[in-house]
């Protein structure tokens, strides 16, 4: 596999990852194992059928946590320190067969992309919350799972078309992720004043 569609299958899937780990790696595993996709470096890995399972599995279990209110915040809580060093990693194993300066620079700039599509999709999800219908939080979900899935697609068979995507992604990242923070710091202290103004509470009857 050439240097180009090596970074691309790499940051790709480190960026990939941060929207949906399992989906990721199951689908890695699945083309290079039944599509014929040889995999860089050190992804052939993925293409073990207990791989394969385990991501698989894992998967079903965040497609429906991914669509409950609320629960899907607690789990990508949690999942902060799991995607983001799974993308790291992802990133510096295609490039198993390189240099090994190029793959720090690989696990480095991996762990950005995974880092800043978790960190959009985080803030996303808990704004999509703060409406008291599921629909939009089931839509979205649906969207990430659909992105997650296709961009692992266009980084096996349209290298140069993902890393442009990517390009695009890290620029609106850079200007937009303040703005998503900013609104999310804005939820948290609306929350904090409505519970510091109920009835009863030590603040409100200092109020009074």
């Amino acid at each position: 596999m050439d240097f180009i569609s090596t970074l691309a299958l790499g940051l790709g899937s480190a960026w990939v990852s941060g929207i949906n780990l399992y989906a990721a790696v199951a689908a890695l595993g699945l083309l290079g194992r039944f599509g014929n996709l040889p995999l860089p470096g050190d992804l052939t890995v993925l293409t073990s059928g207990w791989v394969i399972g385990v991501a698989s599995g894992l998967y079903v279990v965040e497609f429906v946590a991914d669509k409950v209110p609320l629960v899907d915040s607690a789990w990508d809580f949690i999942h902060t320190f799991i995607r983001v060093p799974a993308g790291a990693v992802l990133a510096a194993g295609a490039f198993g067969d390189f240099d090994r300066s190029l793959q720090v620079i690989a696990f480095l700039l991996g762990g950005t992309l995974a880092l800043g599509s978790h960190g959009t999709k985080a803030t996303a999800r808990a704004a999509i919350n703060t409406s008291p219908e599921p629909f939009s939080n089931i839509g979205a979900s649906l969207l990430e799972d659909g992105v997650a899935v296709g961009s692992i697609f266009l980084a096996a068979f349209f290298p140069v078309l993902m890393l442009i995507l990517l390009l695009v992604f890290t620029v609106l990242a850079i200007i937009f992720l303040p703005r998503i923070f900013a609104f999310f710091r804005r939820q948290i202290a609306r929350v904090r004043a409505k519970k510091g103004g109920r009835p009863g509470t030590a603040r409100s009857i200092l109020r009074r």
